[in-house]
């Protein structure tokens, strides 16, 4: 075997091998744990909201008329909206999943100041909330006409309705011993107003997108007397491009006491929500190329080094009897020997950077899989790198060796 011999050569010399090695073990390091945030971000990047968001989009109405009416207002437009054509169905809310900005409460089992308090984000919505944002209704009811509340508050009212549709995330965190019997139970809201669980939806999320309780959300029988409000609209399957323009002129012409603004799709917002996370991605995707090209640089830069210091020694071998396959195959081992130092220093340092990343950032650990697959990475762009001085060692003629120094 030729790894002694490998082995013994590279000590004598250890310098610019330990240093090769240092930059793959610094590249393995970067690279698994880049990975490892690269998952992460893309498993944020791909939870589904809950919502229809191909056909939803949402525009903001603002009256300034000094007789603007925001009750006849709200009233005019919902019919408006629900009869025009292509549209499924619209409701007037605070807010949408992913867009930034929101309500959140506290909900808790038992009433109380000294009770588990479980945040929850805020949707107010009326009996065509459900069917609006698309949620599935896996369990119990839907609000009635009659459970929806008008809530003003310059002019007073109640300040909660009696009656909710949590998420099933939510139900779980509420009742994690029976979250399939929530339907029924009472909560708490504000510390001690009861609150009637009479429905569960699959899914909805947050308008935070980073909040480690994203799928923790309520729907409530409430529409708040404002002048300024939300619309968020649903359209028939394919028709929400064309139908956008149409219902904002609509909107505009028909009060002109208010503006319309802001109008998006579900589409850009969820862009707009990951759009720093896609950007990292691609950074660290970048980032890692280039690591890995300049470590492959290095290797190339050291293997052509060391074929021309030991070109004499390599001719005096060729003599000898040594095969071009055999010199071949010397420089791939040997390469391969500083490679898996560097892999093997590299994994311990990997695994230790992403257990200080796992406590410092509450990242997910590594998958098991992802060390493996970055050692074999670097193994392959180590024998890539070397093959080209390796094949140009094998083109040393044995004539070298008797050349004079």
């Amino acid at each position: 075997m030729e790894i002694g011999p490998i082995w013994r050569a590279m000590l004598r010399n250890k310098t610019s091998y330990l240093l090769i090695a240092l930059q793959i073990a610094f590249t393995m390091a970067i690279m698994v744990n880049a990975i490892a945030i690269i998952q992460e971000r893309s498993r944020m990047m791909a939870r589904p909201s809950g919502v229809d968001e191909d056909n939803i989009f949402y525009l903001s109405s603002i009256g300034f008329a000094p007789d603007f009416n925001p009750r006849a207002a709200i009233e005019q437009d919902l019919d408006a909206l629900r009869k025009f054509p292509g549209v499924a169905n619209a409701i007037v809310t605070n807010t949408v999943p992913l867009q930034g900005g929101g309500w959140s409460q506290g909900l808790r089992r038992e009433p109380g100041d000294d009770k588990e308090n479980i945040g929850v984000a805020v949707y107010f919505v009326d009996e065509q909330g459900i069917d609006t944002f698309g949620v599935n209704l896996t369990g119990g009811r839907n609000f009635t006409p009659t459970e929806i509340l008008w809530f003003d508050s310059e002019g007073g009212g109640p300040r909660w309705p009696d009656k909710t549709i949590l998420t099933q995330a939510m139900a779980e965190a509420l009742f994690p011993e029976s979250p399939q019997d929530v339907v029924g139970k009472t909560v708490y809201i504000e510390n001690d107003l009861p609150v009637t669980v009479i429905g569960i939806i699959e899914r909805m999320q947050a308008a935070w997108k980073s909040w480690s309780k994203v799928e923790n959300a309520m729907l409530v029988p409430m529409k708040r007397l404002e002048s300024a409000v939300r619309y968020v609209i649903r359209t028939q399957p394919g028709y929400r491009d064309e139908v956008m323009p149409q219902v904002e002129k609509m909107l505009a012409e028909s009060n002109t006491g208010r503006i319309i603004r802001s109008m998006k799709t579900m589409t850009e917002t969820r862009q707009r929500s990951y759009l720093e996370d896609s950007a990292m991605i691609k950074l660290l995707i970048f980032v890692v190329s280039i690591l890995t090209a300049i470590t492959g640089l290095g290797i190339v830069g050291l293997a052509s080094f060391s074929v021309a210091r030991r070109s004499k020694q390599i001719g005096t071998r060729r003599a000898l009897g040594a095969t071009r396959t055999a010199i071949l195959r010397y420089f791939m081992l040997e390469n391969f020997i500083i490679s898996s130092v560097g892999v093997i220093a590299g994994a311990i340092i990997a695994v230790g950077l992403n257990i200080w990343m796992v406590q410092a950032f509450d990242l997910t650990p590594i998958a098991w899989y992802v060390i493996p697959l970055a050692m074999l990475v670097l193994w392959l762009v180590g024998q890539l790198a070397v093959f080209g001085p390796a094949h140009r060692a094998t083109m040393v003629s044995p004539a070298v060796a008797t050349r004079a120094v």
